[in-house]
């Protein structure tokens, strides 16, 4: 076992955090949760996503958030893009680089994207097309990863199927996500040590939600592999909205505090994340689900 001496966490709450909120969230908030997280030592960040704002209208102001951002060197501002007027919309607004996303279960894509996995990659291509000859990179994620919303069987050799294509397309990070967060820690190891003979380790990362409460368990199996690569969502916001049951990302100050206790540098402060964390709560109207936010409330105020 070799534990990673530093992980690059890459924070998703401003999208896929905030996109399954009921109450709209104006840019100027987005905008200060983003500067704030940065603030805070995040390095990479999910901005927004340009997707139709009929299915997912949280994220209708994604070139409004993008415009007023105060950009920071060395940071890494990301936008999801399903196709190519959404890549058009990334280019328009500047992003540093760009996210595509599949699936490992069928009927998954189907409800999410409309359309089967084999159609979803076609779909891409012209987005990855368009992005290397702009020289913009491009990450990728495999949604359903350690199972499905609807009871269909999801193989390690699926997801690392899917995951070698994606990576084949150019994708320099590969995220697995736990969709639904049903996975455990054997079965995460699993699914890595499949995708690992297909596509470099470095290459891979992983995305956990907090479900069945199982997110830092498997975070703690990925980095018993040797994964560097982390996404999490401050204050644990998120969810999916085409998953259902499925319950917020891990909390990214819950990450941090376990990586600071295992003596892994994440370049976060700690402190400072717990207060963003306050501050987006705060402004939804109810506290973080995060225990260590919670904890340490009394502590930062």
């Amino acid at each position: 076992m070799t534990l990673p001496s530093k992980v690059r966490i890459f924070e998703v709450g401003a999208r896929d955090g905030l996109q399954n909120e009921k109450q709209m969230v104006p840019a100027d908030i987005k905008v200060e949760l983003i500067e704030r997280l940065v603030d805070a030592g995040v390095t990479a960040i999910e901005t927004g996503s340009f997707v139709s704002p009929k299915w997912v209208p949280q994220m209708a102001d994604t070139a409004d958030v993008m415009a007023k951002l105060s950009r920071r060197e060395g940071v890494t501002y990301a936008v999801l893009t399903p196709n190519m007027k959404g890549y058009e919309g990334a280019i328009a607004s500047k992003a540093d680089e760009i996210e595509i996303f599949s699936a490992a279960a069928e009927m998954f894509n189907q409800r999410n994207i409309n359309c089967s996995i084999a159609e979803s990659l076609e779909r891409f291509a012209p987005v990855t097309e368009a992005a290397k000859a702009a020289g913009i990179p491009y990450r990728a994620s495999v949604s359903c990863a350690l199972g499905s919303p609807f009871e269909e069987e999801v193989t390690p050799e699926a997801v690392a199927d899917v995951a070698k294509k994606l990576y084949d397309m150019g994708s320099y990070e590969v995220s697995i996500a736990d969709t639904i967060g049903v996975g455990t820690p054997l079965r995460t190891k699993k699914v890595i040590e499949a995708v690992a003979k297909v596509i470099p380790l470095e290459a891979i990362g992983v995305h956990f939600h907090d479900t069945y409460g199982q997110a830092l368990a498997n975070y703690l199996a990925a980095l018993e592999m040797g994964i560097s690569k982390l996404d999490s969502s401050v204050a644990g916001l998120g969810g999916c909205p085409y998953a259902p049951g499925a319950t917020g990302n891990v909390a990214t100050e819950d990450v941090v505090y376990m990586l600071d206790g295992m003596g892994i540098d994440s370049g976060i402060d700690l402190k400072k994340l717990v207060k963003s964390a306050w501050f987006i709560s705060d402004y939804l109207g109810r506290p973080p689900v995060s225990s260590v936010a919670r904890a340490l409330k009394s502590k930062i105020d």
